[in-house]
């Protein structure tokens, strides 16, 4: 089930974005679940960036199947950061791709990934975490600007190891 719907997701992709070369490029398989061990050091930098800049942030670690892993939210962060950062984790994950994806695609007009049974977040922050070239998670950031947010979930996910 898990596989047809990722295969139903990647032909619903390739047709929403119209061949572009975002659907184009091949994706990386998914690995082995980020550890719990891992999300903590994929956080740690995503907050570490956050701090350094004072942006008020929630971190979201998820695993291959979008399953929360780890969470953290900064003081101050607001509170719809919490399930924005998750939405962001689990979208560039489920879809192999950085949520930037769905922000541009929306901001150049195409808004097809709106009718997916799975509803990408279509905004900037959320990355797929890459160990040993398969997709192990994603992280999510929410609290700054897109690219603020963009920004500390690279941080993120840079850390993996």
């Amino acid at each position: 089930m898990r596989t047809q719907l990722l295969i139903a997701l990647g032909i619903g992709s390739a047709l929403a974005f119209g061949g572009s070369a975002l659907a184009q490029q091949p994706a990386a398989d998914y690995g082995p679940p980020i550890t719990n061990e891992q999300a903590k050091t994929v956080a740690a930098a995503a907050v570490a960036e956050a701090k350094k800049n004072n942006w008020r942030m929630a971190i979201a670690v998820v695993g291959p199947a979008g399953e929360l892993v780890y969470f953290e939210k900064m003081d101050g962060a607001q509170l719809a950061s919490t399930e924005i950062a998750q939405g962001k984790a689990r979208t560039a994950v489920l879809f192999r791709r950085p949520s930037k994806a769905f922000a541009d695609q929306y901001a150049a007009g195409n808004t097809a990934f709106l009718t997916f049974p799975e509803k990408p977040v279509a905004s900037e922050g959320g990355i797929p975490i890459v160990i040993n070239g398969k997709i192990v998670g994603a992280i999510g950031a929410s609290g700054g600007t897109g690219q603020q947010d963009g920004l500390a979930a690279a941080a993120g996910a840079g850390a993996a190891k």
